[in-house]
C-alpha cells in the first residue's frame, strides 16, 4: 500500500518489523553481550527481567551468561534513557551516557527544580564523586553524607544530582540472578578504568535505535531517549534513510536495508519480562499492545507488568507463584485463546518455569 510515493506500514506491518528486530520471530545465536548491544540496552529497574528478556531472545540463554558479563564488568546497570536505570555493555555505557547528558540534567531539573535552586550542582556532583569512587554507596548513604556538607539540603535531590551528573553503575551483586540487596553505586569510570567518550551527537544512537525498534517517528525515537529535539538529527541522516507512513500519515523512518518481515509472517507465542523495552520504545505503541489494554499492564506507580505475546501483540499477563517447594505460572489473558494458542503458551510456559524457577520441586502452568 502506499501514499503517493511512500509506502504506508499498517500496524501487523510495524508488528511484524518490530517482533523482528527485537529476536522474537525465533531465537538469536548471538552471544548474550551482543544482543544486548543490539538491543541498546535493555529497561533493568529490578536485577531479574533482563535475565528474561535474554532467555526469550537467546537460544540456550543460562542465567550464568548474563551474570558474568555483570561480575567481569562488561555489561553494567546505570541511568540511561529516559532517566531509567538500563542494562547495557560497557561499551555502550562509554558511548551513550555523554549522548544522553543534557536529557538528564533536564531531567533532574523537572523532578528536583524546587529542591535544587540556588545550589551550585556541579560542586554537589563533584563531591558526590569522591565519596562513591571512595566507596561505593547506596543513594540514601550518598544523600546523607552530602547533607553533611549542605544540611539545608533534601539529602535525596542532593543524591539525585550525582545520579544525574555522574554516571553512577550498580556494583554487583546487584544485578546477579536471585540476588538481592540494596543497590551500591561507584562512578563508570572508576568501575571500567576509562573515560567516557567525548562525542555527544545522537546520530549514531539513532540508526541503533531503527535497527533494533524501527521504523519509527521522530516522537518515538524522543520518547525511547527521553531526548527532545531530534527533528535536526534525524534531518541529517536523511540521506541514509528509508521513509513511510504509518496508516495514521505520520512520517516513519528506517534503515534501508533493516528487516521489514510478511505481515502475514507467523509468530511463536512469546514471554516478555517486566519493563521490557518492547513496550517502552514508541509513543504510539499499538504496533504490539491495544491502547484499551494499556491500562492492564502500566500500573499507576510506575510498574510494567511481564506479559505474553499471542500472534506478535500482548495477550495478557504472567507471574511465578511459589510455595514451598513448588512453582507455578499463572497466565492471564485478556480474552479467550484459542486452543492452539493455550496448548502453545503453556508449552512455552513449561520452558520458562526451567528457567525461572530452576531446582523446584513441582511447576504447573495454570490459566486464570
Amino acid at each position: 500500500m502506499t501514499s503517493g510515493d511512500v509506502k504506508v506500514l499498517d500496524r501487523r506491518a510495524l508488528n511484524r518489523s518490530l517482533l523482528a528486530r527485537q529476536l522474537l520471530l525465533e531465537r538469536s545465536s548471538m552471544p548474550a553481550a551482543r544482543v544486548i548491544a543490539h538491543l541498546v540496552g535493555m529497561q533493568a529497574q529490578a536485577p531479574n527481567p533482563p535475565y528474561i528478556g535474554l532467555w526469550t531472545r537467546v537460544a540456550g540463554f543460562r542465567t550464568e551468561d548474563l551474570a558474568s558479563l555483570v561480575r567481569n564488568r562488561e555489561a553494567v546497570r546505570l541511568a540511561l534513557m529516559r532517566g531509567t536505570i538500563h542494562l547495557v555493555t560497557a561499551d555502550d555505557c562509554v558511548a551513550l551516557r555523554p549522548v544522553l547528558r543534557d536529557a538528564l540534567r533536564q531531567g533532574l531539573k523537572r523532578s528536583f527544580g524546587k529542591e535544587l535552586d540556588g545550589l551550585d550542582i556541579e560542586e554537589v556532583a563533584a563531591r558526590g564523586r569522591e565519596l562513591v569512587e571512595r566507596e561505593p554507596l547506596a543513594l540514601g548513604g550518598l544523600g546523607a553524607l552530602l547533607a553533611e556538607r549542605w544540611p539545608d539540603r533534601d539529602p535525596l535531590a542532593l543524591a539525585n544530582v550525582v545520579r544525574g551528573l555522574v554516571p553512577l553503575v550498580q556494583v554487583p551483586p546487584r544485578g546477579l540472578w536471585g540476588e538481592s540487596g540494596q543497590a551500591v553505586h561507584t562512578s563508570a569510570e572508576a568501575w571500567l578504568g576509562r573515560p567516557l567518550a567525548r562525542a555527544t551527537a545522537p546520530d549514531r544512537m539513532i540508526e541503533r535505535y531503527l535497527a533494533a525498534f524501527g521504523p519509527a517517528s521522530v516522537k518515538d525515537i524522543q520518547v525511547w531517549s527521553g531526548m527532545t529535539r531530534l527533528a535536526d538529527a534525524v534531518k541529517r541522516l536523511g540521506p541514509r534513510l528509508a521513509v513511510f507512513r504509518d496508516e495514521n500519515g505520520r512520517e516513519l523512518f528506517d534503515l534501508p536495508d533493516a528487516p521489514r518481515p510478511d505481515p502475514r509472517v507467523p509468530v511463536p507465542v512469546r514471554f516478555l519480562p517486566e519493563f521490557d523495552n518492547i513496550l517502552l520504545a514508541h509513543a504510539d505503541r499499538t504496533r504490539v499492545l491495544a491502547e484499551e489494554r494499556r491500562g492492564l499492564v502500566f500500573t499507576r506507580n510506575g510498574l510494567i507488568r511481564a506479559t505474553f505475546l499471542v500472534d506478535g501483540f500482548v495477550a495478557g499477563l504472567w507471574r511465578v507463584e511459589r510455595t514451598r517447594g513448588a512453582a507455578a505460572l499463572v497466565l492471564e489473558p485478556f480474552a479467550a485463546l484459542s486452543a492452539q494458542d493455550r496448548a502453545a503458551l503453556a508449552e512455552e510456559g513449561g520452558r520458562l518455569l526451567a528457567f525461572a524457577a530452576a531446582g523446584a520441586d513441582s511447576a504447573e502452568v495454570r490459566f486464570v
